[in-house]
């Protein structure tokens, strides 16, 4: 494929697109984020259904997150991989396919190892999903890499904080059936995601796109193998901190506030909401801030910030309960932008290799988590559970390690 210098000049207006944001491609990938993850937050929004339902323990409920998450992350690095060297323009869309078959076979699944297959579906668009988009994301960002992700990641957070609302207002009062309804939406993201890939099947000369002037340089070509590879070792454990300690409100919050407090279970979905909700107005943060000053003072407020009122949390009654859930949705919810960023900055020209290793580890670790601390929880309490959690922010204290990595070109 031709570099922008070695374009015809027929190509003259690409040449220049390739230094300017593209806004409608970015919002189209965010809409679309948002319709992906509205569908993907259905899962843990219908636990109290399906465990009142078929009679599950909480270590099966979280082998069903488990489930979703395995089948979302062990694909994703290799998806990544392989579209760097062979881009897919349509793989989004592609993926998408996967979501609907697994949430028409959700709504009608009558066993416990047919709702496993389902979600399995689910997490297999997932996989496929997340890593173009983040690429494509990248591609159409003018050189505002931050800015572009935290666009990205707010409209998932977005469509995260919705399952919950959607499962109070339509799958509780009728019924895990009404999940088919949401197929219509996955129709709606495949035809949005058809005509992204149009888009970037007409501009891919944009994956070789040269640092805007005045644009932030990286200096992690200075740094040594070594360096590189302890970065980024840091910076899986902070993504380990961070999704282990979001799995245990995101699955398990629920059943916390019913258990402490003896809410009922749709109240419990508001509460949900809430917290999701503010993880979804948090994460526009990192992405901008991160542009403008180093990457990794941002990390380090959005994970460390958070352990103080995360040792909080289970000290505290129900309205500090939910006040303090929020706090922590909007401060840790900037993080994964600008760890995204940075980690692509250190290991420059793999972008959908990174993207896949992150969002897959991401989600792999969080299903992992959900179902270890599903177990602790069958064997202590709920409780114990979010006592537990409550110290992961500390590890925060690593971002220290990390290189400055940002310097004016």
């Amino acid at each position: 494929m031709k570099t922008i210098e070695e374009q015809p000049s027929g190509s003259v207006a690409a040449a220049i697109s390739a230094d300017q944001t593209v806004f409608p491609i970015l919002l189209a990938l965010s809409f679309s984020h948002l319709l992906n993850d509205t569908m993907q937050s259905l899962i843990p929004s219908i636990y109290p259904m399906v465990k009142d339902s078929f009679r599950l323990s909480f270590s099966q409920i979280g082998l069903i997150t488990f489930t979703f998450q395995i089948s979302a992350s062990v694909l994703q690095p290799l998806v990544g991989l392989y579209t760097d060297k062979k881009p897919q323009p349509y793989a989004l869309a592609i993926g998408m396919c996967f979501t609907l078959l697994g949430l028409v076979s959700l709504s009608l699944a009558n066993s416990f190892h047919l709702v496993l297959v389902s979600v399995a579906l689910i997490g297999v668009g997932s996989a496929i999903f997340h890593p173009e988009a983040s690429r494509i994301a990248r591609m159409a960002s003018g050189g505002k890499h931050g800015m572009a992700q935290s666009l990205f990641q707010v409209g998932g957070n977005a469509g995260s904080s919705l399952g919950p609302l959607l499962a109070a207002l339509i799958l509780l009062p009728y019924g895990r059936f009404q999940v088919i309804w949401f197929s219509l939406v996955a129709l709606l993201a495949i035809i949005i995601l058809s005509r992204v890939g149009g888009w970037y099947k007409n501009n891919m000369h944009l994956n070789f796109k040269k640092p805007a002037s005045g644009e932030k340089e990286s200096s992690a070509l200075k740094l040594s193998k070594g360096k590189v590879m302890l970065s980024l070792g840091i910076l899986l454990l902070l993504i380990f901190s961070k999704y282990i300690y979001m799995a245990s409100l995101s699955s398990y919050f629920t059943f916390y506030l019913i258990d402490k407090f003896g809410v009922s279970i749709q109240t419990s979905q508001i509460y949900l909401f809430a917290f999701l909700f503010a993880v979804a107005a948090g994460t526009f943060i990192g992405g901008p801030v991160g542009d403008r000053i180093c990457r990794k003072y941002v990390i380090w407020i959005s994970i460390l910030g958070v352990a103080p009122f995360a040792l909080a949390l289970p000290y505290v009654n129900l309205f500090w309960t939910c006040t303090l859930s929020i706090i922590i949705g909007l401060v840790l919810s900037s993080a994964f932008s600008a760890i995204l960023v940075y980690a692509q900055e250190l290991i420059p020209g793999k972008v959908g290799m990174i993207a896949g290793l992150f969002f897959g580890f991401a989600f792999g670790i969080a299903g992992i988590g959900s179902a270890i601390l599903g177990n602790l929880a069958d064997r202590t309490s709920i409780e114990y559970v979010f006592w537990v959690c409550s110290f992961l922010p500390l590890i925060g204290l690593l971002t220290g390690f990390l290189p400055n990595l940002e310097r004016k070109s």
